[in-house]
């Protein structure tokens, strides 16, 4: 660690004041070959819409606790937080980190808007890495595109040819193009041979927008498939913007490949691994990886959520191969960590996610092969830890605080998040971010003893513990059981009449569920394809271009 940036990190005790790295210093951070994770702790809309620092990832106070351990899970990793620059976010999450045990930990001094104020770009979006990279993909390596119009001709017209949807099956499933298969990105080397009939097919991908357009189209050209393969220009936007419908409520899965397709596949993928150095790991090299503390590992299983709920290795986490390229700030904070992806023994999807994990940037990329046999394996969905949970509170009854909200006596705040807040609430229940806890809430209970629910009975703890801290233990209570347990007691959920404690900018809407649907498809074009200029402004980062593929 260079001296300057030891005196930021290794100097503080728990008991003293947070320390501080200036813009200057955290760029120069980045640039060095170490791992850091930098982190935005203000809610999701924020960090999309005010802007962020593209190398960091949003982590928001409201769910730090819940989320940190699988983004961050090395304690001694570096950590720098930031927040708008004056909202007290970032030092209320810094000093969280210190409780629950993170050693190195920084406040970004004025936060984005140091950041800014000190010359470096500033992204808005979500996912920003990810498509920003595959803006660069689309330049670098001229991914071809076609035009929804010439598409739907195309389509009329019987022709030879194979729409291709890359996004993930829940995304297919509200909306697709007719005709069209669900193939997540990573599942296109793996699944595409079964799927055209001849070389003279024509192989169309799509998305909703133009990353995984582009990623996917580039994938199946970067393994050598003899078709011509091209992204459609604008995805599913521009195919609604010309006029054109889109399938709903449709499943369409590719299925798996047959033993010649598999054959096809493998062979495929094998100059891939060469050209990007792609190693496979034995069960003791794993193991050995595992055991080093010294640095971070994170260990994602790129099968399909099936596939990972029959079977998957212990604390591995299940993160589908085209989404965790797609949003790799969704899964990984730290930069420069070790990244082993786990797949079935044929290794296809784990190597097209390992070769554009590279290019993004991550030096250390592994794969590994379950074996069935020899691996002893867990059962279902991925399981998270929550550090730093707090003792559970007292609780209260259905019937009390259905005779507390009748009688006036009970404020009742909902932390589930504004989304499953609006699908559902219990009536007279008040939408309230965790992030907005303070004087505010106590005043709006007005001297009533206040109660929490939240479909996350862990979160339901933190958000007490946190108003007990200003209110009194003996002031705040959880309604255990959350929606589930008044609908089980014969009550109702309520879909109208909102109370919003706290505007709803915990979650960020996609363009397809904006008012103006039209206007913020081309409002979120313009923005994806104007990332390659900020690309080449930005003095942080600088993807590589590997030359054309063998």
């Amino acid at each position: 660690m260079s001296a300057l940036i030891s005196e930021v990190f290794d100097t503080f005790t728990p008991t003293s004041p947070v320390k501080t790295i200036s813009a200057r210093q955290l760029a120069q951070r980045l640039q060095e070959p170490r791992e850091i994770a930098v982190i935005d702790v203000r809610e999701l809309a924020r960090h999309v819409d005010d802007g962020h620092v593209l190398q960091s990832i949003p982590l928001p106070l409201s769910q730090l606790e819940v989320q940190v351990d699988a983004l961050i899970p090395r304690r001694d990793t570096p950590v720098v937080v930031y927040d708008a620059g004056a909202d007290g976010l970032a030092e209320r999450g810094a000093q969280r980190l210190i409780e629950v045990g993170y050693r190195d930990v920084a406040l970004l001094e004025h936060g984005v808007q140091g950041w800014r104020d000190a010359g470096f770009e500033v992204y808005t979006g979500w996912h920003v890495l990810s498509k920003a990279f595959g803006e660069f993909v689309e330049h670098a390596y001229g991914t071809p595109h076609i035009p929804p119009e010439e598409l739907k001709s195309l389509l009329d017209s019987n022709a030879d040819l194979v729409v291709l949807d890359g996004r993930n099956v829940d995304e297919f499933y509200n909306f697709s193009i007719p005709g069209a298969h669900a193939v997540p990105n990573a599942e296109l080397p793996y699944r595409v041979h079964d799927l055209v009939p001849s070389k003279d097919t024509l192989v169309v991908v799509n998305c909703a927008g133009r990353t995984r357009s582009i990623i996917g189209a580039q994938a199946l050209i970067n393994t050598g498939l003899p078709n011509r393969v091209v992204a459609l220009e604008n995805g599913a936007m521009a195919w609604l913007h010309a006029g054109y419908p889109l399938n709903t409520k449709h499943h369409n899965t590719a299925p798996p490949p047959s033993k010649a397709g598999l054959q096809k596949a493998l062979r495929s993928i094998a100059p891939l691994r060469e050209r990007f150095g792609i190693q496979n790991l034995d069960r003791s090299e794993l193991d050995a990886l595992r055991a080093d503390t010294s640095r971070t590992l994170y260990l994602f299983d790129v099968r399909t959520r099936e596939e990972y709920q029959d079977g998957h290795l212990p604390l591995s986490v299940w993160a589908e191969g085209g989404q965790l390229v797609q949003a790799t700030d969704q899964w990984i904070a730290t930069h420069h960590a070790r990244v082993v992806l786990v797949d079935d023994q044929n290794g296809v999807r784990s190597a097209i996610t390992a070769s554009w994990l590279i290019q993004l940037g991550w030096k250390e990329v592994y794969t590994y092969g379950l074996d069935p046999a020899t691996d002893a394996l867990e059962i279902g969905a991925s399981r998270r830890a929550t550090v730093g949970l707090p003792q559970a509170p007292a609780s209260i009854t259905a019937g009390e605080l259905k005779q507390g909200l009748d009688a006036n006596e009970i404020s009742l705040f909902d932390f589930s998040g504004s989304q499953a807040y609006r699908a559902g609430h219990i009536p007279g229940a008040q939408f309230a971010l965790r992030s907005r806890i303070d004087q505010r809430l106590l005043d709006a209970a007005a001297g009533r003893d206040i109660l929490v629910v939240a479909a996350d009975p862990a979160l339901a703890r933190l958000a007490a513990a946190d108003i007990a801290r200003i209110a009194g233990e003996n002031k705040v209570r959880v309604f255990a059981g959350a929606h589930q347990a008044w609908k089980d007691s014969g009550q109702t959920l309520q879909t109208d009449q909102a109370l919003w404690h706290d505007p709803a900018d915990d979650v960020w809407l996609s363009p397809y569920f904006r008012e103006d649907r039209f206007g913020a498809f081309k409002t979120y074009i313009d923005w994806e394809v104007g990332l390659i200029e900020q690309l080449q402004r930005d003095t942080t980062i600088s993807f590589k271009d590997y030359g054309p593929h063998s």
